[in-house]
């Protein structure tokens, strides 16, 4: 049976599981899987997923890169491990598991950005797929946990944990290329009062009538505030299942989804168009503020001449 669930699974998924089969152990200093992961995650802790290699492992362990394929297939297989490797996360005991639901969401949703802060280079792997190694199906068990006395069904168990990894996925990306530019010490561009005055220039209100207010009032920054963007957008998105796990409980009529809005066509003419709409959106917007500043100097010529008439 051992046999079977091996051949059905990929070569990674299955040395992950423990079930593939090993080289014997040779002479001391034997190479291992664990010290072929450990040794890819040190190079790419240090110096980013690019540069991990077949052959960069065995100078890091003092091997040839031939025999590291004793173990693994290939690159592929040594990727798929790291990943799974680093998401060996501490996971809260069951017992911890109560009916704080929206607390255990943010603490589950919160450990992917803990994974990617401590290893930067962790969302670069592409997604191939559903989880299927271990320490990837412990943390998904995790949070199905926290969602178990909720009024959902499977599939939106499982939507509620897309929406939710994914959005810690796409924050922890963002945090980390704003924190690694950072640490390279050069000088953001974006910040400065020549900066912010050059964008204020740019930004018009009648150009962009809802952002140049931001702008103008320094609201729109590089996350230098006081907000933190991504525990503001969880309790939103909280929020969200919250009123849609009351209304289920309820017995309420709601809306699981909507379908998908036809997407826009990718052509020159549609592109011309949108193009003619924007200017002539743009045309209007300073047309109504000539008819403002109009309005507001009749309105002061009248002023005026009431209170020349009242003088007289």
């Amino acid at each position: 049976m051992a046999d079977e669930v091996e051949q059905a699974l990929p070569r990674a998924v299955a040395l992950s599981w423990g079930i593939a089969e090993r080289p014997q152990r040779g002479p001391k200093r034997e190479l291992s899987i664990e010290r072929i992961v450990d040794a890819a995650i040190g190079v790419a802790d240090a110096e980013g997923l690019s540069a991990v290699s077949m052959s960069r492992i065995a100078t890091e362990l003092g091997f040839t890169t031939m025999s590291l394929y004793r173990y693994v297939t290939g690159k592929d297989d040594v990727l798929a491990l790291m990943q799974d490797a680093v998401c060996d996360v501490p996971i809260p005991p069951e017992e911890a598991a109560g009916s704080d639901w929206r607390g255990g969401l943010r603490r589950w949703s919160m450990a992917t950005i803990e994974v990617i802060q401590a290893h930067p280079w962790f969302p670069d792997i592409p997604i191939s797929g559903i989880p299927l190694m271990p320490n990837n199906l412990a943390v998904l068990d995790w949070g199905l946990r926290e969602m178990r006395g909720l009024p959902l069904t499977d599939a939106e168990k499982m939507s509620t944990a897309l929406l939710l990894s994914s959005y810690a996925r796409a924050v922890g990306v963002v945090e980390r290329d704003v924190r690694q530019s950072r640490e390279k010490g050069a000088t953001p561009p974006q910040s400065g009062e020549a900066f912010a005055a050059a964008l204020a220039e740019l930004v018009t209100p009648e150009r962009f009538p809802d952002l140049a207010p931001l702008v103008a009032s320094g609201g729109y920054s590089d996350g230098e505030d006081e907000q933190d963007d991504f525990a503001f957008g969880l309790e939103r998105i909280l929020d969200g299942i919250e009123r849609y796990v009351t209304a289920r409980a309820a017995g309420e009529p709601i809306v699981a989804y909507e379908p998908r809005p036809e997407p826009v066509p990718h052509d020159k003419a549609v592109r011309e168009a949108a193009k003619a709409r924007r200017e002539a959106e743009k045309a209007l917007r300073e047309a109504r503020k000539r008819e403002r500043e109009a309005i507001a100097r009749a309105r002061e010529r009248a002023a005026r001449d009431a209170d020349r008439g009242a003088r007289r």
